[in-house]
């Protein structure tokens, strides 16, 4: 056995415990922004929800900004790779069920990445600035869909882009605001906050908008 032979075996733990390690400091991150913001989030405070300390995080990583920035490029990653909302896409009933569940679901799922995303946008989007084109040529193509399907005469006309937006007011909405639609609903565990129901009401609405039969 070689020199080489005896470190392999240690190459596997370190890269898991490092995967660990950074994965605690994202999970410690996400909560730190969602109730603070960037600004009120310190490494600090990072460091010990993440059950280290400052010298072991910055170990991980050089500050507070470079996990921020990875956060919101994990989301508008998301966001567009959520449903086939492009060339592939099929008739607008389809596709906007389609597109508006994977809203609904990755927001179900994902309440706090949401939130600190809409906290940037409300605080001027400075830390958005570099991913606007990527997010703008992303919505561009959907638009162009929609716009198709409208001169095709397969849903009514509209303004493409405003649908697109409203469409992604309501799906984030049930994550930003979920604290006051708690308790318009009389608490977490009221039926009509399950996320199927919600999912249902808000595709019958965006689909009766459109002009789209919901009953198939």
């Amino acid at each position: 056995m070689t020199a080489i032979d005896t470190l392999i075996p240690s190459v596997k733990p370190a890269r898991k415990g490092r995967e660990a390690a950074l994965a605690r400091i994202r999970k410690a991150a996400i909560t730190e922004f969602a109730l603070h913001g960037l600004k009120g989030a310190s490494t600090q405070d990072i460091a010990e929800r993440a059950g280290m300390t400052k010298a072991q995080l910055h170990y991980y990583i050089l500050g507070k900004e470079e996990l921020y920035e990875e956060l919101l490029q994990s989301v508008l990653d998301a966001w567009a790779d959520l449903a086939p909302f492009d060339e592939r896409a099929g008739d607008p009933r389809t596709a906007l069920t389609t597109y508006i569940r994977a809203k609904l679901e990755y927001s179900f799922a994902h309440p706090e990445l949401s939130r600190i995303f809409t906290r940037e946008v409300l605080s001027g989007g400075p830390y958005l600035q570099k991913y606007w084109q990527q997010a703008s040529e992303s919505a561009h193509r959907k638009v162009a869909i929609i716009e198709r399907w409208i001169a095709l005469g397969l849903m009514r006309p509209l303004d493409a882009r405003m649908l697109l937006m409203h469409i992604w007011t309501i799906t984030q909405h049930y994550a930003d605001y979920a604290p006051q639609i708690a308790v318009m609903f009389g608490g977490v565990g009221s039926p009509s906050l399950s996320h199927e129901h919600i999912v249902e009401q808000v595709t019958r609405f965006i689909l009766l908008g459109c002009g789209l039969d919901v009953q198939r």
